[in-house]
């Protein structure tokens, strides 16, 4: 949870967004901006959960549904429907991503003692991308490590395609 403590302290801030029914969180400073959703650009020869790519100020920046990356079917497009622009790192390599999210909520601070480590559920569960679970209300905020949802092969295929796109 060392990842989570802003500015020192002990108090995590995390913005919150809806997938399906659940709400999710990241770390405030993995985000850079919140979108309202546009047009995409689709790209051939990417993973399904590959939206694809939104010009940002000049930038040609990869879009993933969260939702069809989780297995949690497609996103579909509402009033309400976002990119949540964030900065992922990997393997000391900064990359933008967008990520589409039926909704943002807002954002929450939350005490470290708040925040559960994820429940490991059987071996074959991979929950190396939940940085942890927060007690909010009645319910858990669950909250990511958007530097673990995407693996390098994948960040390779999305800003592959998505460099491709721009040369083209």
């Amino acid at each position: 949870m060392e990842e989570k403590v802003t500015g020192g302290t002990d108090i995590s801030q995390v913005l919150t967004f809806k997938l399906a029914d659940e709400v999710y969180g990241v770390d405030i400073m993995s985000v850079r901006e919140v979108l309202d959703f546009s047009s995409v650009t689709k790209v051939p020869h990417t993973p399904d959960f590959m939206v694809g790519v939104i010009n940002l100020r000049g930038n040609v920046v990869p879009v993933v549904d969260l939702k069809k990356k989780f297995r949690l079917g497609d996103t579909e497009r509402t009033v309400n429907t976002c990119i949540i622009i964030v900065e992922v790192v990997i393997d000391n390599e900064s990359t933008v991503l967008g990520a589409l999210a039926d909704s943002v909520q807002e954002v929450v601070e939350f005490e470290h003692e708040t925040i559960e480590d994820a429940p490991r559920i059987g071996t074959h569960l991979n929950t190396d991308f939940i940085a942890g679970m927060a007690k909010k209300d009645n319910g858990f905020v669950i909250i990511l490590d958007v530097n673990a949802v995407f693996s390098m092969t994948e960040i390779g295929a999305c800003t592959g395609a998505a460099a491709e796109t721009a040369a083209g």
